[in-house]
Formats: C-alpha cells, sequence, structure tokens
C-alpha cells in the first residue's frame, strides 16, 4: 500500500494526496528516486483520499515490488478541475521534493480524462519541470503547442471515446509534429474512454519515461 498523507496549502485549503515510495527506498538512503506526478480524472475528485487507494497508477505501483519510482497523486478538490490547479501542484511537487529524495532531472508527468487534459496543461504552464510526459484520454488548445515544443510527449487515446472526442486529442498532437515537438501517439482502434488500466500495465511506457532527463535552459 503507498503511504498516505495530507498536505494543507499556504491558503489553510487542504488538498489531499497519496505518495508511493518504493520498497527499497528507505534502504538505499543514498539513492535519489525518480517521481511520477500522477493526475486522476473527474471522478475522484473530493476530500476522500481512500477513493485512490488502488487506483489507476497506484495499483500498478502496489503490486509491483520492482517498482522503481516515486508516484505522487494528489486529489482535487470537488467541483475543480486540475488546469485550475497549477500553482497547488507545483507547491505540492516542491513540498515532496524538499521532503523526499527525488531525481529532479527525473520529474514525469502523467494523468487520465480530466487529469490527462491536466497533464497537457500543466506541461505547457511549466515546461522546465517536467523530463517527460504521458497524457492518456486528454487534450490540448493546438494554439498552444508551441509551449510544449521541447517537452518529450507519449499521448495515449482510444479511438472510439466518446468522453473525449478521439480528434481533439489528434489535433495537439499533429500540431506539435507539424512544429517539430517530439511527440508520438498510440492510439486504441477498438477502445473507448477506458485505456487507463491498459496504458498503464505497458511496461514501454516506464522505460520510456527513464529514457528522458530534464534538459538544462539557460
Amino acid at each position: 500500500m503507498p503511504t498516505l498523507h495530507q498536505y494543507r496549502k499556504e491558503n489553510r485549503q487542504e488538498l489531499g494526496y497519496q505518495l508511493f515510495l518504493p520498497a527499497n527506498y528507505e534502504e538505499l538512503y543514498e539513492k535519489k528516486w525518480p517521481l511520477i506526478l500522477f493526475l486522476h480524472g473527474s471522478g475522484r475528485r473530493g476530500a476522500d483520499i481512500r477513493i485512490l487507494d488502488g487506483y489507476g497508477l497506484n495499483g500498478i505501483a502496489e503490486n509491483n515490488e520492482d517498482f522503481e519510482f516515486i508516484v505522487l497523486t494528489p486529489q482535487c478538490p470537488s467541483s475543480e478541475v486540475w488546469a485550475n490547479q497549477h500553482g497547488s501542484l507545483l507547491y505540492l511537487l516542491d513540498n515532496i521534493v524538499s521532503k523526499y529524495r527525488v531525481d529532479t532531472d527525473r520529474i514525469y508527468l502523467t494523468g487520465f480524462s480530466m487529469g490527462g487534459i491536466g497533464s497537457w496543461s500543466l506541461a505547457a504552464h511549466a515546461p522546465q519541470r517536467f523530463a517527460a510526459v504521458a497524457p492518456i484520454a486528454g487534450w490540448f488548445e493546438p494554439e498552444m503547442a508551441h509551449s510544449l515544443m521541447n517537452v518529450p510527449i507519449w499521448n495515449f487515446h482510444g479511438q472510439e471515446d466518446e468522453t473525449v472526442p478521439f480528434h481533439r486529442s489528434e489535433k495537439i498532437v499533429s500540431r506539435l509534429s507539424e512544429i517539430g515537438g517530439n511527440v508520438r501517439f498510440t492510439r486504441y482502434p477498438n477502445a473507448g474512454h477506458g485505456v487507463m488500466n491498459e496504458t498503464y500495465r505497458n511496461p514501454d511506457l516506464y522505460k520510456w519515461f527513464l529514457e528522458h532527463t530534464k534538459k538544462v535552459t539557460l
């Protein structure tokens, strides 16, 4: 099971989160670890941190003794969306980095549905913070593609998605490709919206993450 924490923002509104630490985190006390920031979908919003138990990337990490990443899973407040939480997310990320042995050159971002949209949005807002990004079943405005030019992105989407239409995801990927962005796209031809678990069960995703380190910007 992940280690559970509660995080309180400076404005005294509570933002819950779960933090998963690798099995040998304490044993390897000099090692710095890659971190994945995981943004959940709209159905997990609220103030009950327990509804994130075993959900999405958390479940993958919990059930894999060799999982080599710290996983940070914040909980979005009710009636809010991740795209409005940039400041809170980055503040939380800084808080975790200050308390745990995080390799700041290997911080990755991913999310599903509302969290997929949030991943696109947060990466565009703070592209210097993330070594690579993997949005799932999300979308972003093609006009903002230039903000993501230097961020490696692997996008995932079901072509039969009726919740977040596939073409919206396709447009931002196409635009990034046109302007020379570092983007790849996995299309699930016969799948709808629920492609999160299939994506996170793919070991190639984690290999791909580790192929990327944050670029130094001068």
